[in-house]
């Protein structure tokens, strides 16, 4: 049986390798995000409620309105479970990949593993894809819409939703790609067609939520949603002068490796961490605090 959101609220971790990740790259965004774990204590962040009665009358009111199948928010949850659970084979694939290229009796493996950068780049793309019908999902739109979403992004996002972009950026995008993730990525799109996604195991597991009749149309949808957001990531990089190399830096006080082994490292955090679920948990609980919150005054 599904966990409530309570449940699941209740249940993130106050520090693991997930955590530590984005306290890493969270100096993007200084005293914008912080790793609220349990429900009640959400409810007191987000509203400011003190009183028991009160949280608790919030709390029951968020668990009616997320065990309504018509709201979005247990829909949001799953993709973004769903994608972080797909990661790691992802993940096991670039790895292989990359030991084949490095180890020579391993060559085997490159040859019947996707290409990192081609892997890593689906994955990227599939990921905003989520992003955007998760989006649209807890906000009652009702077709997903890249464009709106682009929107939300540029001027809405904050907190672990925020959080959850700038680590996208960061740690599937910067670390496995390099400064030029963006040409990197628009030469795969480009140069493709539906094909490229259609094998991915990522795509396999969320395939069903990506609008579309045909894996065409889908991939023209995930294509949307990329080009929709690039302005956003571009606009990220230059405001911060992020690099692959800072990024390494920061992520090197507690996980020990070189430079030159950042595909590694990449390959490494798709299979240890779950930034995705563990921010999006965050967001939703968000989302839905400040609805019961509303509709319980």
């Amino acid at each position: 049986m599904d966990k409530s959101i309570v449940e699941l609220v209740d249940g993130l971790p106050t520090d693991n390798i997930t955590v530590k990740v984005l306290k890493a790259v969270d100096y993007l965004m200084p005293g914008q995000w912080e790793n609220i774990v349990g429900f009640d204590n959400t409810i007191v962040a987000v509203t400011g409620k003190t009183k028991p009665k009160k949280i608790a009358k919030i709390r029951d009111r968020a668990i009616a309105l997320y065990n309504d199948p018509k709201n979005g928010y247990q829909t949001a949850v799953k993709l973004y479970q769903t994608i972080d659970k797909a990661d790691t084979a992802m993940a096991a694939a670039a790895l292989a990949n990359k030991v084949g290229e490095k180890i020579g009796f391993l060559s085997f493996l490159s040859k019947i593993t996707p290409k990192a950068d081609q892997t890593q780049s689906v994955d990227l793309i599939l990921k905003l894809a989520v992003e955007v019908i998760a989006y649209c999902k807890l906000n009652g739109i009702p077709q997903p819409n890249p464009r709106e979403f682009a929107s939300a992004l540029t001027n809405n996002y904050q907190d672990a939703a925020l959080m959850r972009m700038n680590a996208l950026v960061c740690l599937d995008a910067l670390v496995p790609l390099g400064p030029d993730f963006l040409g990197k990525v628009h030469s795969i799109i480009d140069n493709s067609d539906a094909s490229v996604v259609a094998s991915n195991p990522v795509f396999l597991a969320v395939n069903n939520a990506i609008p579309g009749s045909s894996n065409s149309d889908k991939f023209g949808f995930i294509t949307q949603g990329f080009n929709s957001v690039q302005g956003w990531m571009n606009g990220l990089v230059a405001k911060t002068g992020v690099t692959p190399q800072k990024i390494s830096s920061r992520l090197g006080q507690f996980i020990q490796f070189t430079d030159d082994n950042l595909d590694f490292v990449a390959a490494f955090l798709d299979q240890t961490t779950n930034y995705y679920e563990h921010t999006g948990i965050q967001t939703v609980a968000r989302k839905l605090i400040v609805d019961a919150a509303t509709k319980s005054d």
